[in-house]
């Protein structure tokens, strides 16, 4: 007879999977993807390094996991502040605000799920969670210039641009703002915000009381 695992060693499972990502996630925040590494993980997580090696032979299946786990969590955010706005200008502000107000309050997790050096089979992964926030500005714009509150525009050309320059401007190289200068964070992520509305082609004082208007995300609700 087949063994089949019973509904309570699958939430064990589960739990541990699970367990394991969030203390990749830890590292990651705190010190970059470089560091983790599956020995701390397993540390971190209260288990032993065979248990993870279970789950992830190697480092690179680790990480890509983690980059689609936190992916997956920052898109949610995203969708959910948009969805809760009032109409699809505010839409847009409200996942343009959301996005940079949580890249800028955990910037190194950021930068280590989105751009730091890694093995390139995590590139795939990457790949796609770039193509996933494409495809959800591309579908806010859209629906703004639909219901007249924007000019009309290619879509497919200023969404990437959008989110190449949110990335850049936000936990690039050259960003403005640094782990060491989070104080700054609230007002980069307002001029960001307006940047993009403008370019957009929100007329400043519209864009300016959007922006104003759209409640960042808490503290707690982060990356």
């Amino acid at each position: 007879m087949a063994y089949r695992r019973t509904e309570r060693v699958m939430q064990r499972l589960a739990a541990r999977h699970d367990a394991i990502i969030v203390a990749a996630r830890a590292i990651a925040a705190e010190a970059g993807m470089a560091a983790v590494q599956i020995a701390p993980v397993a540390e971190r997580a209260g288990i032993a390094a065979g248990t993870v090696y279970r789950y992830f032979p190697a480092k690179a299946d680790l990480v890509a996991a983690l980059v689609a786990a936190v992916s997956e969590r920052e898109m949610a955010a995203l969708r959910r502040a948009a969805d809760a706005a009032p109409g699809p200008l505010s839409a847009l502000a409200a996942a343009i605000l959301t996005f940079a107000a949580r890249a800028v309050r955990n910037r190194r997790l950021a930068w280590s799920v989105m751009a730091e050096p890694v093995d390139p089979a995590v590139d795939a992964v990457r790949l796609a969670y770039r193509k996933a926030l494409v495809a959800e500005f591309e579908a806010r714009i859209a629906a703004a210039v639909r219901g007249g509150h924007l000019p009309d525009q290619d879509v497919a050309l200023v969404a990437p641009a959008l989110v190449g320059a949110l990335l850049e401007g936000l936990i690039g190289p050259l960003a403005a703002v640094t782990d060491e200068d989070v104080a700054r964070g609230r007002e980069s992520i307002q001029m960001l915000a307006l940047l993009s509305l403008r370019a957009l082609g929100v007329v400043d004082a519209r864009a300016r009381g959007l922006v104003v208007q759209t409640a960042l995300p808490a503290e707690e609700d982060a990356a």
